[in-house]
């Protein structure tokens, strides 16, 4: 897995215009969507190709007793049937695919402290047991020196960070898998937020924060 990409590869982007991503794969690729342009076109595209393919396809034939019962089962339904719907953020700077789960604002959110440099909240649960929180990182604050026991997607939503591989700013997207290990480290001149998906706790690798390795596992489960 190449370091250096900011921008999920072909086959996420193919995968997520198909509508075959698990949802914490999708919102960061939909974050990611609203900061690059060059993406949005890429994904235009093959939204287009998926198209021209589906008009292809044969309809397939559906027996009346089953048109039937779709049709009873939608008479049925009542106003207590339907989602609750929250209400969307006015902030703007909020991603449109996080509104669902952010009310107002960033600053409004239960923030936890992870470490004196770092605060998460956890905004949803993948059905694959993926964890999709917000991590925010102090001016110049760093996170433990870490490796990975899942996939971890991440786009930048506010401020920047650097690693061993480079510097990453606001809107791009990387992924780390289980080989990866880095050293995220803020910026000095503001705070920096990430929406993060990790689908497997983080490990730590140094001499005394790796014994805290066993207390994150049972904590992700």
């Amino acid at each position: 897995m190449s370091k250096s990409i900011t921008h999920p590869f072909e086959e996420l982007l193919a995968a997520y215009s198909a509508g075959s991503l698990p949802l914490s794969q999708a919102l960061c690729i939909s974050a990611h969507l609203e900061h690059c342009e060059s993406c949005a076109q890429k994904l235009a595209r093959l939204n287009r190709v998926g198209s021209e393919l589906m008009q292809q396809l044969k309809p397939a034939s559906a027996s009346d007793e089953l048109k039937n019962r779709l049709l009873d089962s939608l008479d049925s339904l009542t106003a207590d049937d339907l989602p609750e719907q929250r209400p969307l953020s006015t902030d703007s700077s909020i991603p449109r695919c996080l509104h669902q789960f952010i009310d107002r604002g960033y600053d409004d959110l239960p923030w936890k402290r992870v470490s004196s440099d770092i605060q998460s909240v956890e905004l949803c649960r993948d059905s694959n047991g993926a964890k999709v929180e917000l991590l925010k990182i102090k001016p110049g604050g760093s996170a433990t020196t870490h490796t990975h026991l899942g996939d971890e997607y991440t786009v930048i939503l506010e401020g920047s960070f650097s690693d061993e591989a480079g510097v990453y700013r606001e809107g791009d997207f990387m992924v780390r898998g289980t080989e990866d290990q880095h050293t995220p480290v803020a910026t000095q001149d503001r705070e920096c937020i990430c929406l993060a998906v990790t689908e497997g706790p983080v490990q730590f690798t140094g001499l005394f924060s790796r014994m805290l390795n066993p207390l994150i596992r049972r904590n992700y489960a």
